[in-house]
């Protein structure tokens, strides 16, 4: 039974990294992993690991660890990766089309249902096999086929008109990889992507 306590973000970013993780050791055909096993693998030690698990239920035994089906089965649920998810991408520039291309979306449930640009010449047309649309039909074409998940891969400057699109339309999540800070209503979960600050902090260590 999951508690009635308040989940950090980032105990569900380490959710995310402890089923990669199990898709490594399951495919080396562990049957069984301990706390120290995942710990070792992600830097961390081995008493975060049972916190973080201890938010969600009881998935171990004493001395035997945790079976790894199981627990790859459980994070698979706590994360909702056991439904389809149906995304709308809206920018279809070199990013956008980049991730209209990855395939690994669909592995994990995330499935790029439509596309939206403001380019005459990419309307109508199908890029990697996702239709795209104007972006005057978005509301329409969300609505049309519930989609719930929105991902921005436009400029800077179009970013937060374009995330008051999606709301609009009923999204209720949201990626944003465009680099600018943009405002969502209380109800609607927003994740930034920023690659320029990623890099930013790679520059950082290899200057020091």
């Amino acid at each position: 039974m999951v508690k009635k306590t308040k989940i950090p973000e980032i105990t569900i970013t380490r959710l995310s990294n402890y089923f990669r993780v199990l898709d490594e050791f399951k495919r080396r055909e562990f049957y069984n992993i301990a706390s120290y096993q995942l710990a070792e693998e992600m830097d961390i030690n081995d008493s975060q690991v049972r916190k973080d698990l201890a938010y969600f239920g009881q998935f171990g035994k004493p001395g035997m660890g945790y079976e790894m089906t199981r627990l790859k089965e459980e994070i698979q649920k706590i994360l909702g990766l056991t439904r389809k998810w149906r995304v709308a991408l809206v920018g279809v520039g070199n990013l956008g089309s980049a991730l209209l291309a990855y395939k690994g979306f669909q592995g994990q449930g995330f499935h790029i249902i439509a596309a939206f640009d403001s380019d005459p010449k990419k309307m109508g047309k199908k890029w990697a096999g996702t239709v795209v649309y104007d972006i005057t039909e978005l509301k329409s074409i969300i609505r049309k086929e519930r989609i719930e998940i929105g991902i921005i891969t436009i400029p800077a400057p179009a970013a937060q008109e374009v995330a008051n699109l999606l709301t609009k339309a009923g999204i209720k999540a949201i990626l944003n990889f465009a680099p600018v800070r943009i405002a969502v209503p209380k109800n609607v979960r927003l994740s930034n992507v920023d690659l320029s600050l990623r890099l930013e902090n790679l520059s950082f260590f290899l200057s020091r």
